[in-house]
């Protein structure tokens, strides 16, 4: 009772906070409305030197916050594409900051049509917890690079992670110009009401409907970066070595929490056998051992465990065959939250695991008899957050690409399309709205303002009333045809 009564009061502080540094926001940013190329690029510059600076820290938070997870997985998926999506904001910002040119109709000469980037004003970004450090900074790069505020709600399920990032932006940058909100499920809920110029949420499909009801309050608009699940379509004929491998590596980085990990397989029916051995056999090399190995991350807490636990044994009681790749044989049940890469084979509709994303390492298998099968399969559900095709033949490729939707795309690989810089990156239909990184960045959190600019010569008064003199129908002559 006590600590409900500690934890509500916390709550309102929070939320009370919240209030006062939108509202501090909002003001500094009608008295800077531009920021110009230069002052984007220092806060850019600013945010990457803390990043580097602090970076064994951010390593060692996230590694407590999952109770392990490898520090070189962090490196790879959060540190170095943040870096990198720095570097390459910095090298073409004057170039997107640049007011396009647009094409003005004979009809309207002499005048210019531009189209200008303005700032939206204060943005808001909700971070999931499984990739803390990239998620808050991959929208706070294209946010500060449109020249707007930017107030940052981190996920209450990883802590120490979110108290370190609190403490490196408020050492770097005025908290009216970034702040880092921190707080329980209660603080995010308010925190998705408040009146921002755009909200970015990043999480499950379904909490990602009640941000969304939220905005539409303000009329805020979203981007969404939701997550499904996610298909790995298995050719007929690509080496299951390639295949396998692939596949592995996308499968068990951050252990399958990932939301554009591959969710299942569609793999033909004569090749279950010989995909399952291959890819047994390249786990079992990339991951020789698992319960002392820090290179294979933990599950983040007891309840997403408990929920993949659950998963499993729903399959095994509906009559699936489930394969733990667990090469050295040793207890994963008591005092760790680590679970071994896990296939699924004979699975159902009905199953957990065939209706959920499920957000971890497992994998199920699905059989399929031909290409358009396996197509059909895919468009028959939610739209995913990504696809990947494996198969080097080009015709093949081309049919997989023109016949399906997905947020995203890889073809012979997984997860990779996500840390190009210059592909936008969100979903479609149940797996989100929107897009972002790279020059999309740029242009979701800008305002795209429409001039059209005459000087003193009016071409338009031959179109003034009255109506229906030789100029008019001349001009309707022209023009209307």
């Amino acid at each position: 009772m006590v600590a409900t009564v500690v934890q509500m009061t916390e709550s309102k502080t929070q939320i009370q906070h919240t209030h006062r540094v939108f509202e501090n926001q909002k003001k500094a940013f009608r008295k800077n409305p531009m920021p110009s190329s230069s002052e984007r690029k220092e806060n850019l510059k600013r945010l990457k030197r803390a990043l580097l600076a602090n970076q064994d820290r951010l390593l060692e938070a996230i590694d407590r916050d999952f109770s392990c997870r490898s520090k070189d997985e962090t490196l790879i998926a959060e540190v170095m594409p943040s870096i990198q999506g720095i570097n390459y904001t910095l090298k073409n910002l004057d170039s997107w900051m640049k007011p396009s040119k647009r094409h003005v109709s004979v009809l309207f000469q002499p005048a210019s049509n531009k189209v200008h980037y303005q700032p939206k004003g204060v943005v808001g970004v909700i971070v999931p917890w499984n990739y803390p450090l990239y998620l808050a900074v991959g929208p706070l790069v294209a946010s500060l690079a449109a020249g707007n505020r930017t107030m940052v709600k981190m996920s209450e399920f990883t802590p120490h992670t979110s108290s370190l990032f609190k403490e490196i932006i408020e050492s770097m940058f005025p908290e009216d110009l970034v702040a880092v909100i921190t707080g329980e499920a209660d603080v995010a809920a308010d925190f998705s009401q408040r009146p921002f110029d755009h909200l970015l949420f990043t999480g499950s499909t379904s909490v990602g409907k009640l941000v969304m009801r939220a905005a539409a309050e303000n009329l805020t608009p979203v981007t969404l970066e939701l997550g499904g699940k996610s298909p790995a379509v298995v050719s007929p004929d690509v080496p299951l070595s390639d295949a396998a491998q692939r596949i592995a590596f996308g499968k068990a980085i951050n252990a399958g929490q990932t939301c554009v990990a591959p969710d299942y397989v569609l793999c033909p029916e004569d090749r279950v056998q010989a995909f399952v051995d291959e890819f047994r056999a390249q786990a079992s090399t990339m991951y020789p051992s698992l319960r002392d190995n820090d290179d294979y991350t933990a599950i983040i807490n007891e309840r997403q465990y408990d929920r993949l636990q659950s998963y499993l044994e729903d399959a095994r009681a509906k009559g699936a065959e489930v394969i733990e790749i667990n090469p050295a044989n040793e207890n994963m049940k008591d005092g760790t939250r680590k679970i071994p890469l896990t296939l699924v084979l004979n699975s159902t509709p009905d199953m957990k695991v065939m209706q959920d994303e499920i957000f971890g390492p497992i994998l199920p298998i699905v059989t399929y008899s031909d290409l358009d099968d396996a197509i059909h399969y895919i468009n028959e559900r939610p739209r995913p957050l990504a696809l990947y095709f494996f198969g080097y033949d080009k015709t093949q490729q081309e049919h997989i690409i023109n016949q399906t939707h997905s947020g995203g795309m890889c073809i012979n690989d997984a997860l990779m399309h996500v840390a190009q810089d210059d592909l936008p990156f969100g979903g479609v239909g149940d797996s989100g709205m929107g897009h972002y990184h790279g020059k999309e960045g740029f242009m979701t959190f800008s305002h795209h303002r429409s001039i059209f600019s005459k000087q003193k010569f009016n071409s338009g008064k031959f179109v003034y009333a009255p109506h229906g003199t030789a100029a008019h129908k001349m001009i309707y002559k022209l023009f209307i045809r």
